[in-house]
């Protein structure tokens, strides 16, 4: 008796699953999305590591030193024959070092002004991440080697020994931030729309936009509370320190406009979606293509140009190039000013997104 009644409820369920070919097909698409995505996106060959060079002065005249090592330099090729660097040649070097503090550039090296061994090389690495300051310290050795000169090579790593956890940190800040929106918004939207809740407001002076936007405000809120909260406990197990309170306003800013880019994005995809099961296995890809695309794991600058260009359109990429930029850099509105225009574009168009899918679904 137990075993009939057991095998009942499995083909209940069973025809269920085969009742809804769009979880029949996600069930599959997901393995290899995984492999395809996290396989490409981590571990990349890392190319066009954009570098500027320049020669101490005076004298003003170039050495062969300065013009041979930035020829090398230029011409390091990883696989595929892409280059390693791209180098740009600076007269002056406090502008070199400036477009390195606005992060422009990942590294600075400045040529002695004299061909004497005695003289020495110096290299100025942003070290906000554990891998492309080695890349440039090793090619610089290299060249060095190759154009037999002896000179010492001194390393100036400006953020300090930044650890692996530390850049990564910042990443999950993003990660509980859109987990929030997918159990907050998301699922308060098909939860309403399952118990008819929406349909009772086509009858109310409520307007459908305002539907969509209370929910995004809801979502918006607890993302806010669990990106704050990670931040709070980032800086406690990584001991990142901020350097001074206007830093940490920016991040408090930073984290509430990623809020409602993510929130809007989850809310304009769940307004498709009639079921939790659905929504569920949608939302769940989407994490993970933004998540593994968003720099969170791996410079964006080693994933290949095919899925690099997703990064444009990835609320997550800039959320975290801005909260990176603050925390690890101590850089302020000149540098992630463009990630805030990006996110609160962003936003906006997943907002009216959101608004004209939701009449769609209940016209």
């Amino acid at each position: 008796m137990m075993l009939r009644s057991a095998f009942a409820i499995f083909k209940r369920d069973f025809k269920k699953f085969l009742s809804n070919p769009f979880i029949i097909m996600m069930t599959l698409l997901m393995p290899i999305m995984y492999l395809v995505i996290f396989g490409n996106a981590m571990g990349g060959t890392i190319t066009h590591i954009p570098v500027g060079v320049v020669q101490e002065v005076p004298p003003y005249n170039d050495t062969p030193l300065f013009t041979s090592a930035a020829y090398q330099l230029n011409h390091i090729d990883q696989t595929d024959a892409e280059k390693m660097l791209d180098v740009t040649v600076y007269a002056d070097e406090a502008a070199a070092k400036q477009d390195l503090d606005n992060g422009k550039l990942s590294a600075v090296i400045v040529f002695p002004s004299s061909v004497s061994n005695d003289n020495a090389v110096r290299v100025y690495l942003d070290s906000s991440d554990s891998i492309t300051p080695a890349l440039v310290e090793a090619a610089v050795n290299q060249v060095m080697l190759g154009l037999g000169a002896h000179n010492p090579v001194l390393v100036d790593k400006i953020y300090g020994d930044i650890k692996y956890i530390q850049f990564f940190s910042v990443g999950v800040i993003m990660m509980a931030i859109f987990s929030a929106t997918m159990f907050g918004g998301g699922i308060a939207l098909i939860k309403d729309r399952e118990n008819g809740i929406h349909e009772g407001y086509l009858v109310t002076p409520i307007k459908r936009s305002s539907i969509i936007m209370g929910i995004i405000l809801s979502g918006t809120v607890r993302a806010f509370i669990a990106g704050c909260t990670i931040f709070w406990i980032d800086l406690l197990i990584t001991g990142i320190i901020l350097q001074s309170f206007q830093d940490f306003l920016l991040v408090l800013l930073v984290i509430l406009i990623a809020c409602i880019g993510v929130t809007s994005l989850v809310v304009s995809f769940a307004s498709r979606f009639a079921t939790q099961q659905e929504y569920a296995s949608v939302i769940a890809f989407l994490n993970m293509v933004l998540f593994m695309t968003s720099g969170a794991f791996y410079p964006v600058i080693g994933m290949p140009g095919w899925l690099s260009w997703i990064t444009i359109i990835n609320p997550e990429y800039y959320g975290i190039h801005a909260l990176r930029s603050i925390i690890l850099r101590n850089q302020g509105f000149n540098v992630i000013g463009n990630d805030l225009i990006a996110l609160l574009i962003f936003s906006t168009a997943m907002i009216i997104l959101g608004i004209v899918t939701f009449r769609r679904t209940l016209e």
